[in-house]
């Protein structure tokens, strides 16, 4: 089991009804992409932050290394909007950084700092929500959840395949992978490439193995799947605290933006 799996079933908030915890995440999720303002998300940030750590229980130092992974992703966006390029004959907009080579100029735009900056607060409270949701609410939920909405069973029973074989598929490629290492399938860069290649061949085909038998498995039982079933109930209190930080934070965003 992932670490991260681990935590939505285990953590302090794990007996919260998930449709409450969906529409806080979501509902603050949206208040952030719709506000677009540096205070509000980053008030957001510290707000899903404070339910994670001591809501939840979710270590600081796990937070910390999730909050990591999507920082290659976000800074080449930040680069990509903070350089310009333009012609060394034109006239350069009000800029803080520039450098000429040949007939090309790099330039930072002061307009270029202020989307860079926002972008960085926007994504970052947008982050926070999504962990909330995931750290504190098992798969299972979510698409019990989603089936309450009437989104089509399909899709959630694609969700819900691919999810269970995500696990399968990192158990399979471990097993595999040590058993090569224990064979010195990697002790030379070809034999590290041919390993390669035959693990990528092994994981293909157990994978197949292993779909048609689960397909085997579900018509067997006449095609129905097995849903997650209710065991919370709806709190008034959360909801009534839901309801009031949303109502603040909107109100704050109309005013202050």
């Amino acid at each position: 089991m992932l670490l991260i799996d681990k935590y939505a079933y285990l953590n302090k908030l794990a007996s919260v009804h998930p449709l409450e915890k969906m529409i806080f995440s979501l509902g603050l999720l949206l208040i952030t992409l719709i506000m677009r303002d540096e205070r509000l998300s980053l008030i957001t940030f510290f707000v899903m932050s404070a339910f994670i750590i001591l809501g939840a229980k979710i270590p600081l130092a796990y937070y910390g290394k999730l909050l990591l992974l999507p920082s290659f992703f976000l800074l080449t966006s930040l680069v990509s909007i903070l350089l310009s390029f333009t012609s060394s004959t034109n006239t350069l907009p009000a800029h803080i950084w520039s450098f000429t080579f040949r007939n090309w100029t790099v330039f930072i735009g002061n307009a270029s700092v202020l989307a860079a900056q926002q972008l960085f607060f926007i994504v970052l409270g947008s982050i926070s929500c999504l962990y909330f949701l995931i750290l504190t609410t098992s798969v299972q939920g979510i698409c019990y959840v989603l089936r309450q909405w009437r989104l089509p069973s399909l899709l959630v029973e694609l969700v819900e395949l691919t999810y269970r074989f995500i696990f399968m598929f990192l158990e399979s490629m471990q097993n595999i992978h040590l058993a090569q290492q224990a064979r010195l399938g990697y002790h030379s860069p070809m034999q590290w490439l041919r390993s390669v290649s035959m693990l990528i061949v092994a994981l293909f085909v157990e994978m197949f193995q292993r779909s048609r038998e689960l397909n085997n498995a579900i018509q067997s039982r006449g095609g129905e799947a097995v849903y997650w079933q209710e065991m919370g109930s709806y709190s008034k209190k959360n909801w009534l605290g839901m309801a009031a930080i949303l109502l603040v934070l909107i109100v704050y965003g109309g005013y202050f933006t």
